[in-house]
């Protein structure tokens, strides 16, 4: 079937059904349209058998939807209406939520339903949650949809109780300091992490507030600052603290949108004086604390598990993980898991911190060069196995990170890119390395040119991962535990590692790895220090959400990893 999907972002989850439904041998053209008109001459475009909307903010013209048959892909149940659908479960603290895809008519999620997908509702933020239980239902539910539509089926009228709710406001999302507890503060900043951040005055200024953690162990006057950990600010409550990761200045008319920034940095200049606190690598017992890298060890078995906003990783995220790393190696394990958590592995370089910098090209610079470190010191491991697993997402550097481990593990939801072209830049990370030993030379260099979005079920056909974890974001941890130690028991793995060190040896002797690291870096540098280089501009148009087109016929969207979620 020819399925047109139109979006008004190339989103995680517009990627996603892309993948999955070009996995099962359908023919998918991907069109970003902004408005309705675009909407009308995309359609007219690819004379398509169906149009799916997986995220859609504009309403599908009358001449259209009745022209054609269209499927909206609405992130609430049957009946749910309104814009900001999973805002509200997040807020509200619902169990259960829901997608249900439905047919465009004239009034927005009124249409008759072709599939409806239930699913629990984890304490994580809206992102999380779109990207996983809601992208994992979401992809059911249109597969349904478009099996049903085949057959020459029908949709059913939504039935039950009907609740079209306006979008929720920032008046809605406001947090009271003093009056507000710990759990109603992370339910406010959970349903606004990534977009649109929560509106808040702070050190006399207006910030917008992403992600929320919880802090038992701190204490203070509700609404003060109390400490900073790993670029995040503790802030108290009316009964604890909440650990507060990044911020946005709010910007006025005519002025360029601000980027968001871990918290420390946007605040320079104005933080008190507040102590540092080290953050706890492993779990603390009986209490809450948030650290974006925590290691943990069963037996032989180390999982070194990072956790960073959007999966980008700044030089200073890269230096602290590869210090983490080393530290990881001086354990008596046998196999050291790198990753193991819900949500995004990497994404690479934060582009953020870079397009704030007062020197952006120098910042690149580093923060390609601290990403190098991590992944040479990965490649370079030879007394244990290394596995990478992929719980989430994973774009560019970040995929080239876990291809530097033995093994590559990855959840059956995740979606993969494993190129750079749509930021403008040739890559580093040594994926000159480590993606044609994985997929072969020309295999490599379609992936990297195309500029497309992989499935996981693909990426195990063609090589570029070595196993498929099939099982919910909640469940990953644990399964990658129990893998893990499986393969540590294995009596054959002391050959294996001794064989990895000599085939190492052999590989360094013919085409060091420093040959590699230099060949991509002079192309990055190139890049990097020419003012009109594509990656600039198309830099700033990511980190301040601006419009840009990226330098890549692999499809629309502005970067490797997707626009913002939510």
């Amino acid at each position: 079937m020819r399925i047109l999907l139109i979006a008004s972002s190339f989103n995680s989850l517009t990627q996603r059904v892309l993948v999955e439904l070009r996995d099962r041998g359908h023919t998918v053209p991907v069109e970003v349209t902004p408005d309705g008109p675009a909407v009308r001459e995309a359609v007219a475009r690819h004379a398509p058998d169906l149009v799916v909307a997986p995220m859609l903010k504009a309403a599908v013209p009358r001449d259209v939807w009745t022209a054609h048959r269209c499927l909206i892909v609405h992130p609430g149940p049957v009946g749910d209406r309104g814009p900001s659908s999973l805002d509200r479960a997040v807020q509200e603290c619902v169990d259960e939520w829901g997608v249900t895809v439905l047919q465009a008519v004239e009034e927005m999620d009124a249409g008759d339903a072709w599939a409806s997908v239930t699913f629990r509702v984890p304490r994580v933020g809206k992102s999380d949650l779109y990207r996983n239980e809601l992208s994992d239902a979401a992809v059911t539910a249109v597969l349904l949809a478009v099996e049903r539509v085949a057959a020459g089926g029908t949709p059913q009228p939504q039935t039950g109780a009907i609740r079209a709710r306006p979008a929720l406001r920032q008046e809605q999302r406001s947090i009271s300091w003093a009056d507000d507890t710990t759990e109603t503060v992370l339910r406010i900043l959970r349903a606004a992490d990534s977009q649109p951040g929560v509106r808040d005055h702070l050190l006399g200024a207006e910030w917008f507030l992403h992600g929320g953690h919880p802090e038992d162990g701190l204490r203070g006057r509700p609404g003060e600052l109390l400490a900073t950990r790993a670029g995040a600010v503790c802030r108290a409550t009316v009964d604890g603290a909440v650990w507060i990761p990044e911020l946005r200045a709010r910007t006025g008319a005519g002025r360029p949108r601000a980027c968001k920034l871990p918290a420390t940095m946007a605040l320079a200049g104005r933080l008190p004086d507040i102590p540092e606190l080290p953050a706890p690598v492993e779990a603390v017992p009986g209490g809450r604390t948030w650290s974006d890298i925590r290691y943990r060890e069963r037996g032989p078995v180390g999982t070194l598990s990072f956790a960073f906003p959007g999966g980008a990783m700044s030089t200073d995220q890269c230096r602290r993980l590869l210090a983490a790393y080393e530290a990881a190696l001086t354990r008596p394990t046998s196999v050291l898991v790198l990753g193991g958590q819900r949500d995004f592995f990497s994404n690479g370089i934060h582009l953020n911190v870079i397009e704030a910098a007062a020197d952006p090209a120098a910042e690149s610079w580093a923060n390609i060069n601290a990403m190098n470190d991590l992944v040479e010191a990965v490649l370079t491991t030879t007394d244990r196995l290394v596995v990478s697993a992929i719980g989430g997402n994973a774009a560019a550097g970040g995929v080239m990170l876990a291809l530097a481990a033995d093994e590559v593990w990855c959840r059956s939801g995740a979606v993969l890119n494993p190129h750079y072209r749509r930021m403008g830049l040739y890559g580093s990370e040594y994926w000159t390395h480590t993606l044609p030993r994985k997929v072969g030379a020309a295999l490599a260099a379609r992936l990297t040119e195309e500029a497309r979005p992989v499935s996981a079920a693909a990426s195990l056909a063609m090589g570029l991962v070595d196993r498929l974890v099939d099982c919910g974001p909640a469940e990953f941890a644990d399964e990658i535990t129990r893998l893990a130690a499986h393969l540590a028991s294995r009596p054959g793995l002391p050959l294996r590692v001794a064989e990895k060190k000599a085939e190492r040896e052999r590989r360094e002797a013919h085409t060091p790895l420093a040959a590699h690291r230099e060949q991509e870096l002079v192309r990055m540098r190139r890049t990097f220090d020419d003012p009109a280089a594509p990656y600039h501009a198309l830099r700033r148009a990511f980190a301040r959400k601006e419009a840009a087109r990226a330098p890549s016929p692999g499809g629309p969207g502005a970067d490797a990893a997707g626009s913002a979620d939510c």
